[in-house]
Order: C-alpha cells, then sequence, then structure tokens
C-alpha cells in the first residue's frame, strides 16, 4: 500500500533520482519530472497526494507552479524546495498557499515528516468531502454516515420512501438517530421548502399537549389572551416529527389517531375542524409490541403509523463504521471549536471497535468530541483497561488483545497487511482471516490497502 502519491519536480537530474529513490523505499509512489512543463500536464489529468517541486527552474518556476496547482487544483498541498531560500521568499511562499518550505540540503526523515502531515491532511479533506455528499447533502453535520451494509441499506430505504408521501415510523435504540433519518425523509421530499417540526412526546407536559400540538382561541383557558396556532398547523405543508411516541399518554394517543385518519385538528376552545396537510414521522425505542401488549399504546395508532418503518441498527451492529464516525465528529468538532484536526490512530480505533456503544451514536460522538478537545487522554493504565477489564471473560480478554496487537502492527506499518502480517510474525492469510473475524477490515478502507 502506498504512503502517498508524490508529484516530483526538480531540474537537476541527480538530484531528483537520489530523491524519488529515497521516497520510493520510504513507501511513497513517486511521479518524478524534472520539466515542469510535463509535470503540469500530468498534474491536469490526475491528482497526487502532494505536489514537491524546486523553485528555481526554467521556464515554469516552482513559485509559478504554485499559484497554479492553488488557483486550479486548491486541494493538493504543495511543497519547496529550494537552494536559495530565504526568510522573505518562504513568507511569500506560504502566504500563496504552499504547505511547507524546505531550504537544500534538506534533512530527509524532515521531508518524510512534511510529506506524511501533507498526505493525511488531503486525505482528511477528501474524506469530509465523501461524507457531505452522502445522504442529504445539506452538510456533514446532516448526513447519516457509514459504509457498512446495514447503513447502506437503510440510506436506500430512505431515499425509497422520501418522496413517497405516506406517514414512516422510525425504529431504533436511544442515540442511533432517528431524528436524523426523519430529517432526511423531510429534506429529500417534495415538502423539503416547508417546515420540519420536531415535537418530544416524552417531555412535553400533558396538561399543556393539546394546546401546543392543536393551538387554541383565546379565552380558551385562563391566559389564553390570544388565538394561537399549534404545532401543526406551523408545520402546514411540511413534517412532524413525533419523537418518543412510546411515551405519550393513551388519552393523547386517541387525539393523534384522529388527526392521522382525518387530516384535521380542532383549537382548544373552538368547534371548528381545521384541515391540515402535513406528513407524520414517528419514532420508537422499540417496535412497541410490548407496549401495545400491556396496554400501554394503541393498537390501531400503531398499524396507523406503521404502514411502513424504517429500522436502525445500533452501532454494536455495524463497528465497521466506529473508525469513520469517531474521526467524521472528530473532525467536525475540531472545526467547530476552532483545533486542529486531530488523526485518529489505528490502535485508538481498535479500542474503540470492542467498547459496547449502549448510548450508540450520541455516545460515540461524546467521545470524539472530548478527543477533539484534547480532554480523554489516556494514561497508560486507562489505555490498558479494555484488554485486561476483570469483566471480560477470558476469551474476550484474548480476543480484545489480539485485536489490539493487530491494530498496531497495522498502524506502524500504514496500513499494509503484508508488512504487519511480517512483523507478528503470521501469514498474510492468517492476518486476513483475523482481521475479519475481529472486525478490523475497516483498516483496509482507512489506509486504501487492498
Amino acid at each position: 500500500m502506498s504512503r502517498g502519491r508524490i508529484l516530483l519536480i526538480d531540474d537537476d537530474r541527480d538530484l531528483l533520482k537520489a530523491a524519488t529513490d529515497w521516497l520510493t523505499v520510504s513507501g511513497f509512489s513517486v511521479d518524478a519530472f524534472h520539466s515542469p512543463e510535463e509535470a503540469f500536464t500530468t498534474l491536469s489529468r490526475q491528482a497526487p497526494d502532494v505536489v514537491v517541486t524546486d523553485v528555481r527552474m526554467p521556464c515554469i518556476d516552482g513559485m509559478t507552479l504554485l499559484n497554479s496547482v492553488v488557483r486550479q487544483k486548491g486541494d493538493i498541498p504543495v511543497v519547496l524546495i529550494t537552494a536559495h531560500g530565504d526568510v522573505s521568499l518562504a513568507v511569500q511562499a506560504m502566504k500563496q498557499g504552499a504547505e511547507d518550505f524546505l531550504e537544500k540540503p534538506y534533512d530527509a526523515d524532515r521531508l518524510l515528516s512534511v510529506l506524511d502531515k501533507a498526505v493525511e491532511k488531503r486525505r482528511m479533506k477528501q474524506e469530509i468531502s465523501r461524507l457531505r455528499s452522502l445522504v442529504g447533502g445539506e452538510g456533514e453535520a446532516n448526513a447519516i454516515i457509514g459504509d457498512s451494509p446495514a447503513i447502506r441499506d437503510l440510506r436506500s430505504r430512505v431515499e425509497t420512501l422520501a418522496d413517497v408521501d405516506i406517514d414512516v415510523l422510525v425504529i431504533g435504540e436511544t442515540g442511533t438517530g432517528k431524528e436524523l433519518v426523519a430529517q432526511a425523509l423531510h429534506r429529500l421530499s417534495r415538502r423539503t421548502g416547508a417546515p420540519f417540526v420536531a415535537i418530544n412526546c416524552g417531555a412535553l407536559p400533558e396538561s399543556i399537549f393539546e394546546s401546543e400540538i392543536f393551538g387554541h382561541v383565546k379565552g380558551a383557558f385562563t391566559g389564553a389572551l390570544a388565538d394561537r396556532e399549534g404545532k401543526f398547523e406551523h408545520a402546514a405543508g411540511g413534517t412532524v416529527f413525533l419523537d418518543e411516541i412510546e411515551s405519550m399518554p393513551l388519552g393523547l394517543q386517541a387525539k393523534i389517531l384522529r388527526v392521522l385518519q382525518e387530516r384535521t385538528i380542532e383549537r382548544l376552545g373552538e368547534n371548528r375542524l381545521r384541515p391540515v396537510d402535513v406528513r407524520i414521522v414517528a419514532a420508537a425505542k422499540s417496535d412497541l409490541a410490548a407496549d401495545i401488549a400491556a396496554g400501554r399504546f394503541r393498537e390501531d395508532l400503531f398499524y396507523r403509523l406503521a404502514t411502513v418503518d424504517i429500522r436502525i441498527p445500533p452501532l454494536r451492529q455495524r463497528r465497521d463504521d466506529i473508525g469513520l464516525l469517531f474521526g467524521h465528529f472528530a473532525a467536525l468538532a475540531a472545526q467547530r471549536y476552532g483545533r486542529p484536526v486531530r488523526t485518529v490512530p489505528a490502535s485508538r480505533i481498535a479500542v474503540l471497535e470492542q467498547q459496547e456503544w449502549r448510548g450508540n451514536v450520541r455516545e460515540l460522538k461524546a467521545q470524539a468530541e472530548r478527543f477533539a478537545l484534547g480532554l480523554d487522554e489516556p494514561t497508560p493504565a486507562a489505555a490498558d483497561a479494555p484488554l485486561s477489564s476483570d469483566t471480560l471473560a477470558l476469551p474476550d480478554r484474548l480476543a480484545a488483545y489480539e485485536a489490539h496487537a493487530i491494530a498496531e502492527a497495522l498502524d506502524r506499518n500504514g496500513g499494509n497487511t503484508a508488512r504487519a502480517a511480517a512483523s507478528l510474525g503470521i501469514p498474510l492469510r492468517t492476518l486476513n482471516e483475523k482481521m475479519s473475524r475481529r472486525g478490523l477490515t475497516g483498516f483496509r478502507k482507512k489506509h486504501g490497502n487492498a
């Protein structure tokens, strides 16, 4: 697996060959050019991870090349190298968008460090851009993130149902993203230009429920000083999201059922029926069978809501997405709080993949935000806790240790499974089998390794 693709330009053929050999041995893929014109032609056809160019060259110099790359391919970092460096030139280069500026003779390890940082920075930008293109396209904060089969199926179902104007029941454990799915259904539907109104059925007191949901007229009760439209009227043409619908009292369930059947509401204190044009998306933490059997939820309301349903898998059933989600939330938090984006070590992801995640994506997001702020740096003892916890049976401890050791080997070898297998003293086939069994196949995606 390549450490990164470098486009290298230097009119000194000897230096160009030496640098190419060194970078290739160090794990990079190198396209080397002594002619800036040829390099520029290649750059217009394909995109390397980093451009490394000498400054003083005939016809097209490094600064000119820098400006062209920044203007035409702004996401590709450019590292300038020169034997005639001075402070003013370095400052000018950085102001014009250079990733770094090195003076010949440069330290080879310093160049590798600069390139690793530049490659990681570009790949992080590409990953954030890819995440933005997922369901919704309205920004990464609203995307349904994940590459696991379960999440691909979820996105497909959302896309299929979004523009079918039918009520939907979303079922998923706490923290799995039920409101995110409801927002995606609204955003991808023909109702997208109208309001999306979320109602937490468990947080709204029964005493004011009707007034809040259906509205009231002046004088309907003490303190009703003017007419007020309820949330259903406010959502006209849009979507009403009824979260935690299983917590709604039975008496109110009957009123909601009537709205679903008749598509009309009656303001509190008024005898007039008002038509409402809304789509209902309801959410529950379970399939409601136990609540129906216990008499806590109306069976007729359930069947009215559950013409179609969408079930969100818990995080423990989509462990391949954990690293992607963690990096995504950490990057968002870093941007929000003005912190540098931190690379998530592979060994850290391996530990994350072993956790239970009872709070699902919500719990993972909280951990990722602490990581972005540097607030959760583990002590050596804490870092080893998941592997040695007395709460785990011996087979589970051994499995966790094996996963941890494999993840560290992959991390040390840049995700290259062949080198990782050699360092662990096991055949490549055995390593691949263990990676599959321990849920570590995501490392291939993370590092681009086949």
